[in-house]
């Protein structure tokens, strides 16, 4: 019998939905973090997608992280490899042109956290437990998940998580920012879905322009972040959607979007 996909893929209109799909606990190996990175490279170039969701199989993890089996052996050549794996794959997700929505239906451990801490949103729903408990087994959070929670939550409740292994639930993560929303169990894809087709509403050229400019201020100073805001606004005169948004909103009309 052949093996079903680690990654499930599904369109709904200008949304893809990614379903994490290795029971029982959704958990990454090489060859789902290689597929992860090249479905999200493969969307990147689709122009009809304007969204990610990415979401867990089952109603108890969304994904328990790394399957720490892979280091039992100490093996550093091995670390390497899925260090750059995970680097790889959700340094890809971070810089998907549109926008990535986390829907976390259950447990988010670990790599589990990560790559939702990689997408631009993320909703909980309510009875989803969160960490970054790599420490505790002698390791440390190797897909981001140092600096993009540091971002998030700041540098106290970052250190509580990493240094102190805490594991919040959603109602905590909501109030610290780690997510955006919490919603009542199995609804965090449809809620995630629903936030996805109101950015199917805005200019695709927009959004990729104002995602880059958000997350520029992580690594450029305002005084070079400030004439970059105003050169990519400038630029987008040289999209088809500028003149289609501008017009639509004049004939008081639903823009079509071209995505270029």
């Amino acid at each position: 019998m052949t093996k079903p996909p680690a990654i499930l893929e599904h369109i709904i209109g200008h949304t893809a939905i990614l379903t994490l799909n290795n029971p029982p606990a959704n958990t990454w190996t090489a060859d789902s973090l290689q597929a992860l990175k090249n479905i999200i490279l493969k969307l990147d170039q689709d122009k009809d997608i304007y969204s990610l969701v990415i979401t867990g199989e089952g109603d108890k993890f969304f994904s328990a992280g790394a399957d720490l089996n892979l280091f039992a052996d100490g093996n550093k050549d091995n670390a390497a490899i899925m260090a750059q794996n995970f680097g790889e794959a959700f340094e890809t997700l971070s810089a998907f042109r549109g926008v990535s929505i986390a829907a976390i239906n259950g447990y988010a451990m670990g790599g589990g956290l990560e790559i939702a801490l990689a997408c631009d949103l993320r909703i909980a729903e309510a009875q989803a437990k969160m960490a970054l408990p790599e420490a505790s087994v002698g390791l440390l959070p190797c897909a981001g998940g140092t600096q993009n929670l540091t971002a998030l939550v700041g540098e106290g409740w970052a250190k509580r998580m990493i240094l102190c292994g805490e594991l919040i639930d959603a109602a905590k993560a909501v109030n610290i920012g780690l997510v955006e929303e919490v919603v009542e169990k199995s609804q965090s894809l449809d809620a995630a879905v629903a936030l996805a087709a109101k950015v199917a509403k805005q200019s695709p050229s927009s959004v990729s322009a104002c995602k880059t400019l958000i997350q520029a201020g992580r690594n450029m100073p305002r005084t070079q972040a400030l004439p970059l805001e105003r050169e990519l606004f400038v630029g987008l005169f040289d999209t088809e959607d500028q003149t289609e948004g501008v017009n639509a909103f004049l004939q008081k009309r639903a823009a079509n979007w071209k995505n270029c």
